[in-house]
């Protein structure tokens, strides 16, 4: 999905829903592409039980909803997708922010090639930091998209205040 209207998430039980890396993880694929609880399992090497438990969590959230079903070897396998065009946290919370960061954390490990991650602390103004804020905001959500069948690549973006440290006495 490319919409980037959603408003931020906001909800407690959306809060709840990103507090486990896991559910992070099931939203990055969810994003992509259509899949049952058996491909979940699969692409996300856990237990169907466990993929089940925590699509009712996302479900709940209104994060993820059905998008079909299919019969099978007498039983109907249904599809999910992700509800949301994305997932941003405005608001400071630990549990959210630290499953999101896991679960990015789980595919940087696992990515093939020359992945990127750099962390730098700045003295802005306020002016530079709004500045900064609104070019890495269009950079994360205005980037042109190459057409399906290409590679897929994930960015994490992070604009914070730090905060004060005491001086040295």
């Amino acid at each position: 999905m490319t919409d980037h209207s959603d408003p931020p998430l906001s909800k407690p039980e959306q809060f709840k829903a990103l507090a486990h890396p896991l559910r992070q993880r099931m939203l990055f694929v969810l994003g992509e592409r259509e899949e049952t609880v058996s491909r979940l399992a699969t692409i996300l090497e856990t237990h169907k039980g466990n993929i089940a438990h925590h699509l009712k969590v996302l479900v709940a959230a209104g994060m993820v909803e059905q998008a079909g079903s299919r019969k099978v070897r007498g039983g109907t396998e249904y599809y999910y997708r992700r509800s949301i065009g994305h997932v941003a946290i405005e608001e400071a919370r630990p549990g959210p922010a630290e499953a999101m960061l896991r679960a990015v954390s789980t595919e940087f490990t696992e990515a093939p090639g020359d992945p990127l991650l750099a962390v730098r602390h700045l003295r802005l103004t306020e002016a530079q930091a709004r500045r900064l804020h609104d070019e890495l905001f269009a950079l994360a959500y205005e980037a042109e998209e190459a057409e399906e069948g290409e590679a897929r690549y994930g960015i994490l973006v992070g604009l914070y205040r730090r905060p004060s440290m005491p001086e040295p006495e």
